[in-house]
């Protein structure tokens, strides 16, 4: 797959994500004081955060809301004229897409976009810079968090997203797993732009919904720390799965829930997929070091439960819809 090239949108990467809550101080508990989210601002609606390598404005957003879950997810462009093809592109398609400024502190003028699938995405090309905090290290705190790495969504019809992300907004597959049978068909995608494993992955089940969002961490012995810091400060309840290993991707993980139950993964070792000619790594739906490469079993809740999104153009929250692929026991619907 070529990187986005000739009036196409260049996409650099996952950029940040909306997380919605009832409170926002508790919300401020768990992700700035425990976790050790960077606080770049504050409004009495909204927090402004970073990990300790990102030089710009923010990467999460955690605003108050009336009910939980993700406002939108975001990708960084590289200018004005990839902002113009996204918009070309979406409302090519009869999408909705809306020119919005000053909607967050720190970031230019963007594009709000509900994608084919009903997702909130906006894009952007502009934030302003922030202090660099990787080597001060008197502010390294709780989980140690680095940078946004990927979000994961959930939809009905992945192998329609994957079109969408390949062709027309140019991601390179890295992973992909595929249903058992003489004719496979796509269950989930791993797909990036920078040269990771991935900025998004696509995953069958009921959607659409964000299943997480991943922040890189300095390593595996900060998500060791931090479960312990949690397991003391009342937070055991809020560790749903690992630490452990992926099959896919082959990182090291902890999944946490925040207290009005949005999921965010801790997140660290996968590797580099810079090569042109990059071959796609094949999983069996039904292999169980795809989802934890040491075979460890997975709780319900992470099969089934993700996060709800609401219409940009109503406000509204997306109609939930069943997925296409048929067939397939319930605890199989899964996010990796």
């Amino acid at each position: 797959m070529k990187e986005a090239a000739g009036g196409k949108p260049d996409v650099i990467k996952a950029g940040h994500l909306e997380i919605l809550v009832k409170d926002l101080e508790r919300a401020r508990r768990f992700y700035v004081d425990t976790l050790g989210f960077i606080v770049t601002e504050s409004t009495p609606s909204s927090l402004y955060l970073r990990g300790l390598e990102e030089r710009y404005h923010h990467s999460l957003v955690i605003s108050k809301s009336d009910s939980s879950g993700v406002g939108h997810i975001s990708f960084k462009v590289r200018d004005a004229e990839s902002l113009k093809s996204v918009e070309k592109l979406v409302k090519g398609r009869g999408g909705y897409a809306k020119r919005v400024e000053n909607k967050e502190k720190g970031q230019g003028p963007a594009l709000m976009t509900r994608d084919p699938f009903g997702f909130p995405v906006e894009f952007y090309s502009e934030m302003d810079r922030a202090d660099w905090m990787l080597q001060k290290y008197d502010r390294y705190r709780g989980a140690k968090v680095m940078r946004l790495d990927h979000f994961n969504i959930m939809l009905p019809d992945a192998a329609a997203a994957y079109e969408w992300y390949t062709k027309e907004l140019g991601f390179v597959c890295t992973e992909a797993t595929e249903t058992e049978g003489a004719r496979p068909a796509l269950w989930a995608a791993w797909l990036r732009r920078k040269h990771t494993c991935h900025d998004i992955a696509l995953t069958t089940g009921k959607g659409p919904r964000v299943h997480h969002a991943g922040f890189t961490v300095a390593d595996r012995s900060s998500i060791m720390d931090c479960a312990d810091l949690l397991a003391s400060s009342g937070y055991l309840d809020r560790m749903e799965r690992g630490p452990g290993r992926h099959g896919v991707s082959n990182a090291f993980f902890l999944y946490l829930r925040d207290p009005e139950g949005n999921r965010i993964e801790l997140y660290t070792g996968d590797y580099l997929s810079a090569d042109p000619d990059w071959v796609p790594i094949k999983w069996k739906l039904n292999d169980p070091q795809r989802q934890t490469f040491w075979g460890a079993p997975t709780p319900a809740s992470w099969f089934n439960e993700a996060m709800l999104v609401r219409s940009p153009e109503t406000g509204k929250q997306e109609k939930l819809t069943e997925p296409k692929i048929v067939d397939r026991p319930d605890y199989l619907l899964s996010a990796r």
